[in-house]
């Protein structure tokens, strides 16, 4: 099994979670969902001696994508989001940035990626789930050999993401859920974008919206 080390840093006014996940044996690391506080973020990874492979973006929020593009430009590491995602990205209206900082502004991705693409990234086999719903492209990235899942705002410790910003949609979200994550071994560690982490098992057994 690979060694995965997990740092969890609280980044902008909305509380999101970003995850910094290494992988001990290659010193290598990917930032998952930077949506504020490039600067910190980086100067963190400096200090933690690791190689920056990739930024992973669960979805185009600026809560989640706001500070991707100054990270990979410190970082000199790509951007990945999910291919049905780059509208939102692109769109101040629906990544929110225009009604919650009172300034649009229009993110983007380097690397596009699909359902069920299997990413080589940092020593890690990743698999992506495309989970629409609280946004269009909303997606997770899930490690089976660590039994570990990043899930944005797609599933949360007893509850799910919001769907009532543009391009959501309940049905689709909780249909997702079900049939793509609740799936996994009930042991899978489950990292959301809010809150604190969960297990599959946790959320198969008291998750009301499920």
């Amino acid at each position: 099994m690979i060694s995965l080390k997990i740092e969890e840093y609280c980044v902008s006014a909305a509380q999101t979670n970003c995850y910094i996940a290494i992988n001990t044996a290659t010193k290598e690391a990917l930032v998952i969902d930077p949506g504020a506080s490039a600067k910190m973020l980086a100067e963190r990874v400096r200090e933690l001696g690791v190689k920056p492979v990739a930024i992973l973006l669960t979805h185009g929020h600026f809560d989640h994508a706001g500070g991707a593009e100054e990270l990979s430009k410190l970082l000199n590491a790509r951007i990945y989001a999910h291919q049905a995602e780059q509208a939102t990205l692109e769109d101040p209206r629906c990544n929110l940035s225009g009604m919650m900082t009172g300034q649009g502004e229009r993110y983007h991705a380097d690397v596009y990626v699909k359902e069920g693409q299997q990413l080589d990234l940092a020593g890690f086999d990743i698999q992506v789930f495309h989970t629409p719903g609280h946004t269009p492209g909303g997606c997770c990235y899930y490690i089976p050999r660590e039994d570990v899942l990043f899930s944005g705002d797609t599933l949360f410790c007893q509850s799910i993401g919001r769907t009532d910003f543009p391009g959501g949609s309940m049905s689709q979200l909780v249909r997702a859920i079900q049939e793509k994550l609740l799936v996994l071994p009930e042991n899978t560690e489950v990292y959301p974008g809010h809150m604190d982490s969960t297990t599959i098992g946790q959320e198969r057994m008291w998750n009301p919206y499920l």
